[in-house]
């Protein structure tokens, strides 16, 4: 079975995460799926971004729901970069997508893109949110969903069931081998992140797990020395 590399919010170890450009770099390093953060902005579009405000990524500040897309537009997102909405990561890479729903209320505007734009094929959309992805479960029933999980308990295993995820993603930091097995036997894959290290790296492959999401590049090359 091929182990993943999915790039980070694109390749934020070294570009400014959730542009275009960053989007473009992971493409370039080769990585096998990029991953991206959704959010709505006040008048509905699919902004690319992780955190709920502006603050840390760009030159302004305040919540992504209270400014428009044009609002948002005029921001730098490092670099000159401009944020991106969905359609527009679709169009800069080829690459398959995990979209992961950061928003509860952005279920819905990635349901109608991915329908609309036909990319159940390649978009897998991930979420630390049960509510989100049995949403898209109901929405797009043939689309792979995967759940994420931080400070996540044994029980993350049955949660993933119940909302029909195929995935596992899961902070490395946390994750054991009985819980990777216990996955398994479900059905299920495992991804670890963030794998930023060779000594992680090994650990991902020691652990048996499906991929690594990273920030860097030179985890994707060296994930050919760690088989």
């Amino acid at each position: 079975m091929t182990f993943l590399t999915i790039g980070h919010r694109g390749m934020m170890g070294v570009e400014p995460e959730n542009t275009l450009r960053s989007f473009v770099r992971a493409e370039r390093e080769g990585v096998d799926v990029i991953e991206l953060d959704l959010h709505l902005s006040k008048d509905g579009a699919l902004v690319v971004m992780h955190d709920a405000d502006v603050d840390r990524t760009t030159d302004g500040t305040g919540p992504i729901a209270e400014r428009t897309l044009a609002e948002l537009r005029e921001l730098d997102a490092g670099l000159g970069e401009r944020i991106p909405v969905f359609e527009e990561v679709v169009n800069a890479v080829g690459a398959p997508l995990q979209a992961e729903i950061k928003d509860v209320a952005a279920a819905q505007a990635l349901a109608e893109a991915v329908r609309t734009r036909d990319l159940a094929g390649r978009v897998e959309v991930i979420s630390f949110h049960d509510e989100a992805l049995a949403a898209i479960r109901t929405l797009l029933p043939a689309v792979r969903t995967a759940l994420v999980g931080d400070r996540y308990g044994a029980d993350v295993v049955d949660r993933a069931k119940a909302v029909g995820a195929g995935t596992l993603s899961l902070n490395i930091r946390r994750l054991t081998l009985e819980l990777v097995e216990r996955a398994h036997a479900a059905q299920l894959k495992v991804l670890g992140w963030t794998v930023n290290t060779h000594d992680q790296l090994r650990l991902a492959r020691g652990l048996g797990l499906a991929g690594v999401v990273t920030d860097q590049p030179e985890i994707r090359r060296a994930v050919r020395f760690t088989a």
